[in-house]
C-alpha cells in the first residue's frame, strides 16, 4: 500500500479545534487532506444531509488548503472521497476528538461514523479519541498515532471493519502501552434539565455522567483507565448470529 498517499482527515468538533491540527500532522508521511465540518457536530451520529444542499469552502492555512464542509462528519467523507479528493485515500482518519468514545458512547459518536463511513466506502479507517481533561498531552497523541497508522497500513484491513482507538490523557512516560479491546457496556446516566428562557418558555437541557460498568475485563474502558491506548476493532455487521438463531427456532410457534 502507498504509504505517501492521501490521508483523509475530518473530526467532528470542527475544523478549527486543536485535536484536528493535531491529527493532520501526526499522519504523515501521509499527505493529510481535511474535509472538516464548519462547527462542532458531537453526537450527530451517522447523520448525513439528504433534504438541505451542503457547502464547502476551502482556506488556505500554512500554504495548504483544507477543505470547511456545512454538513456532518459523514457527510465529509462523502464530499471527500467522491468529489474533492483527486486519487482516493489510503486512509481516513478522524479526531483528535476531545473527550472520550468509549463503551455506549461511540453509537451517538460523529468521529467514530466519520471513521465507519470510511469504511463503508472500502477504505482503512480509524477514529482517533482522547481520554481526559484539564492539561492536554499532545505529545503523547503525536507519539500513539504514528503507531495505529503503521498498524492500519500493515496488518491489511477487512473491508468491514474500523478501528476505533481511545488514548489516555497522560504524559508519555505514563501511557502502559497497547491494548487490542472490545467494546464495553458503559455508558451516560441522562436527563433533562428543564429551563425557561426569558419569555417563559419551558424548553430542555440534556445532561449525564458516564457509568463504567464493573469487571469490564478486556473492555475499551478497563484499558484507559489503566493507561493504556485502546484499539477497539469495530464491524460495520451489526447483526446478532446468536439471536438470530434463537428467533429463527421460535419463530414457527407464532405462525
Amino acid at each position: 500500500m502507498d504509504e505517501h498517499g492521501y490521508c483523509l482527515v475530518t473530526n467532528d468538533d470542527g475544523w478549527d479545534s486543536p485535536g484536528l491540527a493535531v491529527l493532520k500532522k501526526a499522519v504523515r508521511p501521509l499527505v493529510p487532506v481535511v474535509v472538516a465540518p464548519e462547527s462542532e457536530r458531537s453526537a450527530v451520529g451517522h447523520a448525513i444531509n439528504l433534504l438541505t444542499p451542503v457547502r464547502v469552502r476551502r482556506v488556505k492555512r500554512k500554504g495548504v488548503c483544507d477543505y470547511i464542509c456545512s454538513g456532518t462528519p459523514a457527510d465529509c467523507v462523502k464530499l471527500g472521497v467522491k468529489v474533492l479528493l483527486d486519487k482516493p485515500p489510503v486512509l481516513v482518519a478522524s479526531g483528535i476528538n476531545l473527550g472520550p468514545n468509549l463503551g455506549m458512547d461511540l453509537l451517538y459518536s460523529g468521529t467514530v461514523s466519520a471513521a465507519m463511513e470510511g469504511a463503508i466506502l472500502g477504505f482503512p479507517s480509524v477514529a482517533i479519541s482522547l481520554v481526559g481533561s484539564g492539561h492536554l498531552h499532545w505529545s503523547t497523541v503525536l507519539a500513539v498515532v504514528p503507531v495505529i497508522i503503521r498498524l492500519c497500513l500493515s496488518v491489511g484491513m477487512p473491508s468491514d471493519v474500523l478501528l476505533n482507538v481511545n488514548i489516555p490523557n497522560v504524559s508519555l512516560s505514563r501511557l502502559r502501552g497497547y491494548r487490542i479491546t472490545r467494546q464495553g457496556q458503559a455508558r451516560f446516566n441522562e436527563d433533562y434539565q428543564v429551563r425557561r428562557d426569558p419569555r417563559g418558555r419551558t424548553y430542555y437541557w440534556l445532561r449525564g455522567n458516564f457509568k463504567k460498568v464493573p469487571a469490564e475485563k478486556g473492555s475499551d474502558v478497563e484499558a484507559v483507565t489503566d493507561n493504556y491506548v485502546s484499539v477497539c476493532p469495530l464491524r460495520l455487521d451489526l447483526t446478532d448470529y446468536h439471536f438470530q438463531e434463537v428467533l429463527q427456532k421460535s419463530l414457527s410457534k407464532f405462525i
